[in-house]
């Protein structure tokens, strides 16, 4: 099947096929914005390198597994390909190349000289032990190895990944160059090559981005979080920090609230002891899909994709969207909520504070040398209101959705490059 053609059969759409389907929606919707051919619309749907390679993985009991694994670059006209790596067992083809091609608009909306891509492993890492997610991570590694480098592929930490997995990959890495090669990922320790501010980034930048569509006092902003886990549990701490009020929220064990507002600092260390929200005795139980319906000034879905849709989109009250998540909302929803007046700040633009300090990250590891904290907040913060900016000053000036303003900007530029670098030979 054309990666070009949505998915009209039922038995096919899958939650990874959906993702691509609205990518591939939101890409057609910028390209006829832009008046692209029809040529350039195929290249810029199409991934420049997809590979599917199989990994085995040796258990501790001596079972021999074999999952699938997934790295996608979807477009370096710009620069190097950059995105995350995810474990989950739900991912595939699809949402790998739909999350790719997020990331192509997202670093050029944002202004930085990185193409798109990412990886995924179809596994659960809970079920695995600390040795089996290593050895699972290098056998991974020497799989795409031909892909990957600090000048071609720079994967980062994604759902299911952290900071150990990238020092894994490093390592693998810089064993096969002879030499050690910290700018090969980003998202690693400190000690290897990290950066000050890279932890949290993701969720610092869906903070600028909720106060300064908010356009007032945080004080008494009332906000719900979908999704408490490395993106969300921090976005709530910080939107808590200046003064907003955090009523609910939710991660795959259940959702709690309370109206008067969450500890969300006793709250966290809660889930961390018992490994998730629920039972948090401080708050009320809620369900899932209650969460999406409180009455909210601010409401952020940091999950995974496609989590608010047509059937759900007509109950939520919250006057604003912040997507923390990539994907969280289907193009059908985005329709319901622009007619009923909700603003969603789409997440290329919301949660591109990650990929922004990755790529400070890499920037001080190929100069070999390192910014402070405060540096990295300030390049952070400027690179995010400036982006927030031209996508805020594009939408009031031809009457599009933010979501529709930030893809005709990243769109663009990728075009833009495309029709200067010219095609070879």
């Amino acid at each position: 099947m054309s990666i070009m053609v949505p998915s009209k059969t039922p038995a096919l759409i899958t939650p990874g096929r959906q993702a691509l389907d609205s990518a591939l929606q939101q890409l057609d919707q910028a390209a006829e914005h832009l008046g692209l051919n029809d040529g350039l619309r195929t290249l810029l749907a199409t991934p420049r390198r997809s590979l599917t390679v199989s990994v085995p993985v040796r258990r501790e009991d001596g079972r021999l597994d074999v999952v699938q694994g997934f790295r996608v670059q979807h477009n370096v006209s710009r620069g190097p390909a950059k995105g995350g790596l995810r474990y989950h067992p739900g991912t595939d083809i699809h949402e790998v190349t739909a999350l790719a091609m997020w990331m192509t608009w997202k670093c050029a909306l944002a202004g930085i000289p990185y193409g798109g891509a990412k990886g995924g492993v179809a596994v659960d890492p809970a079920g695995l032990t600390t040795l089996e997610l290593e050895r699972l991570t290098r056998r991974y590694v020497n799989e795409i190895l031909p892909l990957i480098g600090p000048e071609k592929d720079i994967p980062a930490p994604d759902v299911g990944t952290d900071e150990q997995t990238m020092a894994w990959i490093m390592d693998t890495y810089s064993v096969n160059a002879g030499y050690s090669v910290p700018g090969v990922v980003t998202g690693k320790p400190m000690t290897l090559g990290g950066s000050l501010g890279r932890t949290g980034s993701t969720a610092r930048g869906v903070q600028i981005t909720a106060l300064a569509a908010l356009g007032r006092s945080p004080a008494g902003v009332t906000v719900a979080v979908q999704g408490f886990g490395k993106v969300g549990a921090l976005a709530a701490q910080y939107l808590a920090d200046v003064g907003c009020k955090v009523v609910a929220v939710s991660d795959a064990t259940g959702a709690v609230y309370s109206g008067g507002g969450l500890d969300i600092a006793r709250l966290r260390g809660w889930a961390a002891e018992s490994g998730g929200v629920r039972g948090y005795r401080l708050a009320d139980a809620l369900t899932h899909e209650d969460l999406f319906e409180l009455d909210v000034d601010v409401l952020v879905p940091a999950a995974l994709e496609g989590v608010i849709t047509e059937a759900n989109a007509a109950r939520i009250r919250a006057r604003l969207i912040v997507e923390g998540a990539n994907g969280p909302t289907t193009p059908e929803a985005d329709e319901i909520l622009a007619a009923n007046g909700t603003a969603v700040v789409p997440d290329i633009l919301a949660n591109a504070g990650g990929v922004i300090v990755s790529y400070l990250e890499w920037v001080q590891n190929m100069q070999s040398f390192s910014w402070g904290s405060g540096e990295v907040e300030l390049k952070l913060r400027d690179l995010m209101l400036g982006a927030f900016a031209e996508v805020t000053t594009l939408a009031a000036e031809r009457g599009l959705t933010l979501r529709q303003a930030a893809h005709v900007i990243g769109v663009g530029r990728v075009a833009e490059t495309h029709r200067l670098r010219g095609l070879y030979p």
